[in-house]
């Protein structure tokens, strides 16, 4: 039998894992740790870090090579045949490490439901039992960051993509629009007047950045900051959250 556990390891900072994580971390039989290229290089040296504070067992941890996604094609077909590929990478390696069974698992930055792919690629392997370890998302992060509540009061949130906000823009009858998962920063697109924005990039890690202001006045301040952080660092990771203006009356 085996039993594979997603363990939600926040943003980054070890201050995030929960009991709950560390438990679950030192009961594991085997730890994949993917390694995805050398730009993103910090965030296997963060997991390695998280790791080396938590783990009081002798648990052995395993790196893996993370294959590349097709970017041309369409959108959808490639990344379940990349999906498709990390499966088979994830089926070979606990063969090999646990070729009796056993507890291997997975460390999933924030939360294993918030638009992450780990859960679907876990459901392609058949005969494994799998369970979760909730996990601080980067929304809790951005939010606690910039002491401000993530809903306005009686109203609604809608959690979007980058993707989506640049086709399709403001969603209908939203409020509060969370975006994730930004290549760019699609929040150009949109018509700026009564907007008001908070970002984070590197949430709870000693390079945090953090803007919040009118759309207007601060949108192209973030622009220029996201791309020098991502030349400085190789890679970024943010989110943002838009609010529109309430009216009272």
């Amino acid at each position: 039998m085996i039993e594979l556990t997603l363990i939600g390891i926040g943003t980054g900072n070890p201050d995030h894992i929960t009991m709950q994580a560390v438990r679950a971390m030192n009961e594991a039989d085997l730890i994949l740790i993917p390694r995805k290229g050398e730009a993103k290089s910090d965030l296997v040296d963060l997991r390695r870090d998280i790791c080396a504070q938590v783990l009081s067992a002798s648990v052995r941890i395993v790196e893996f090579d993370m294959p590349v996604r097709d970017a041309g094609g369409n959108y959808v077909q490639a990344v379940q045949e990349w999906h498709d590929a990390i499966a088979a990478i994830w089926r070979e390696q606990i063969a090999m490490h646990l070729p009796d069974g056993g507890r291997p698992a997975l460390l999933v930055w924030g939360d294993p439901s918030l638009y992450d792919s780990t859960l679907r690629i876990a459901e392609r392997l058949s005969g494994v039992k799998v369970q979760v370890v909730a996990g601080i998302t980067s929304i809790q992060a951005l939010t606690a960051a910039h002491a401000i509540v993530l809903n306005p009061l009686a109203g609604s949130v809608t959690i979007t993509t980058g993707r989506l906000l640049r086709a399709h823009g403001w969603p209908k009858s939203a409020d509060t629009v969370v975006v994730m998962l930004d290549g760019g920063c699609a929040f150009e697109v949109l018509d700026p007047a009564g907007i008001a924005i908070w970002w984070g990039a590197y949430l709870g890690m000693a390079q945090e950045a953090l803007e919040c202001g009118p759309l207007a006045q601060v949108g192209p301040a973030i622009a220029a900051r996201r791309a020098e952080l991502r030349a400085r660092h190789g890679w970024i990771m943010d989110v943002y959250l838009m609010r529109k203006e309430q009216n009272d009356g």
